[in-house]
């Protein structure tokens, strides 16, 4: 849902111009970063309320609902989905349920 946002804000007319790229990559005009942020908002709101896999983020974010309210606990999973998307994409891995096992 997120990559399928983020496709469909870069295709917007205009959104990616030559002259606004860095480092390779496209600066997101405020358009698009709303709409991610959003979908990441939508995300981490269906991960608390509709999934019933367990996952560690799962876990924490449900710990953080009953700590400091559901709005912001939907906020922060947003926000740490966003860097474990990143990593995921970056180090091209998968999404882990579970914290990693320790080699002994």
């Amino acid at each position: 849902m997120t990559a399928w946002g983020e496709r469909a804000s870069s295709q917007r007319s205009g959104s990616w111009h030559k002259s606004y790229r860095v480092g390779g990559y496209p600066v997101l005009g405020l358009y698009e970063k709303r709409t991610i942020l959003h979908l990441l908002y939508e995300a981490a709101n269906v991960l608390l309320t509709s999934v019933s896999a367990w996952s560690s983020l799962k876990a924490w974010g449900m710990k953080l609902a009953r700590k400091v309210g559901p709005k912001r606990a939907r906020a922060a999973v947003a926000r740490k989905l966003a860097v474990i998307l990143h990593r995921m994409w970056t180090e091209e891995t998968d999404f882990r349920h579970g914290k990693q096992p320790v080699a002994a």
